[in-house]
């Protein structure tokens, strides 16, 4: 297969939520090296899982790494040129899916062995931690419209041009500082594909004790994020960052 952006944002999600999901995984899950080591390992985790992503989607053929349907759509109401959300959106989902996989069988003997099926799901997707549907749906806008404003400012012709290979690692610092920041309430999905696309695999993987899939809460990490996405979309585009 010949690299393309179609494959770039595949394989980059992939390699995303392989090491985001998986750090929750180790944190989460039972008698695992990493259990129960708490928030700040799974917001650096989540921070670095961005950073290779990116790296991973542009040397297979996206020169964007959007790796995310928000950022994709934020970016297309920015330009007003909407051509690449039918290949890079079921990218995404395709990508965050079989990443999702790997996390699966990478900690096969660990789903018997933890009790909880909540904290299984936590593995695959986002949840609240207060259940409101208008806060939540709010947590989720303004986390990433935080992440659609900080990727505009990393890349602001303003600021001159970033040495090359230096943007995923901002990125990741950004979106590291908003699990710090803004992640307590939601989980910070701040990403369509980055929930969807797991909690497909949630669904249908043979997990043993899994429990629900918690589809009534999963329009929320869809709907706040294409909310964020498009209100920085019309805030780059007024003020052309």
């Amino acid at each position: 297969m010949q690299l393309s952006p179609f494959l770039g944002e595949l394989v980059g999600t992939m390699v995303l939520i392989l090491l985001g999901d998986g750090v929750v995984a180790n944190v989460v899950l039972k008698q695992t090296k990493g259990e129960a080591s708490g928030w700040i390992v799974i917001t650096t985790g989540w921070a670095f899982a961005v950073t290779m992503g990116v790296f991973v989607a542009k040397a297979f053929g996206s020169i964007d790494g959007h790796l995310n349907p928000a950022v994709s759509v934020a970016f297309a109401v920015a330009t007003g040129d909407y051509s690449n959300l039918a290949t890079y959106i079921p990218a995404q989902l395709i990508g965050a899916f079989l990443g999702a996989v790997l996390v699966w069988l990478h900690y096969l003997p660990h789903w018997a062995a933890t009790p909880d099926p909540g904290a299984k799901l936590a593995v695959f997707s986002t949840g609240p931690a207060i259940r409101n549907s208008v806060g939540n749906v709010i947590s989720e806008a303004i986390g990433t419209l935080a992440l659609i404003v900080g990727i505009a400012g990393i890349s602001a012709k303003a600021l001159g041009t970033i040495a090359i290979g230096l943007g995923p690692y901002l990125v990741g610092v950004l979106v590291w500082s908003i699990g710090l920041s803004l992640g307590g309430t939601t989980g910070y999905a701040i990403n369509p594909a980055r929930d969807l696309g797991p909690r497909i695999a949630h669904a249908i993987l043979p997990i043993p004790g899994k429990g629900s899939s918690d589809w009534g809460y999963a329009w929320v990490p869809i709907v706040g994020p294409l909310v964020g996405a498009i209100l920085g979309g019309l805030l780059i585009r007024w003020y052309a960052l």
